[in-house]
């Protein structure tokens, strides 16, 4: 498995990201810096387990938005505690086939099922407005979405051009209007679970693009899918005490 510590490293303008480290570093000065999301299980880019077949090893997430409900046992890891700034997000992402053919053949299937190359990006989110019976979330913002394809067999940091501005209680999401393999499956599945902003074929991928990219968009998260990992992170640079802004 490859680690690319940022996009920059693989080719991302300077510029760019000189600019996004530096809004964060004014905006956060002498604050700290916290990676949501990280447990005492380190990210990896998944792979089928031994035994599964290709066609039941369901580590493509697909035109959705996704929460890490569960993972090591911590409840919603990805939960922001204090007011802050995240700056970048990390994900795993499977190299799906070690021959370069069948890995070919698989891009290009799932390039045309499901709109295109593989993407992803955060969304932040609050949970509610209450429903019984319901989980719902609203999506307050999301950031670009990233093309990942290159990047396949890697575990890659993605530096956000424009930080975005988060407070204690929200919770950042995993999104792609497309596909991503970005799923280790038959985990703990005690330790382990995410939602999908979907409530019906849970077994089944969503038909048309259910991923939550516009502001105010409410969902309910009825796809539950415990013994699984959802494979991302975010960093985020905290305001110090008393010099959060008010957003």
């Amino acid at each position: 498995m490859r680690r690319i510590t940022s996009l920059l490293a693989a080719g991302v303008a300077v510029g760019t990201c000189v600019a996004a480290f530096a809004a964060a570093a004014s905006a956060a000065v002498m604050g700290g810096n916290v990676q949501l999301g990280q447990t005492t299980t380190p990210l990896v880019a998944p792979s089928c387990p031994t035994g599964v077949s290709s066609s039941n090893c369901t580590i493509i997430l697909t035109r959705v938005t996704a929460i890490e409900t569960v993972r090591d046992g911590v409840a919603y890891p990805t939960r922001v505690k204090k007011a802050g700034l995240i700056t970048s997000f990390t994900v795993g992402i499977s190299q799906l086939s070690s021959s370069p053919t069948t890995q070919a053949s698989y891009i290009q299937y799932l390039n045309g099922a499901y709109g295109g190359p593989a993407r992803v990006g955060i969304t932040i989110m609050h949970q509610g407005p209450w429903k019984r019976g319901e989980w719902r979330w609203t999506a307050l913002t999301s950031s670009p979405m990233y093309l990942v394809q290159p990047y396949l067999g890697a575990v890659v940091q993605i530096p956000l051009a424009t930080p975005i501005a988060v407070k204690a209680g929200q919770v950042v999401a995993l999104s792609t209007p497309t596909w991503a393999p970005v799923l280790s499956i038959d985990v703990n599945s005690k330790a382990f679970a995410y939602r999908q902003s979907r409530t019906y074929n849970c077994s089944s991928p969503p038909s048309t693009n259910q991923a939550l990219l516009t502001a105010g968009k409410i969902q309910n998260f009825g796809c539950n899918y415990p013994g699984t990992r959802l494979e991302y992170s975010a960093a985020e640079a905290t305001f110090p005490l008393g010099k959060a802004p008010t957003f």
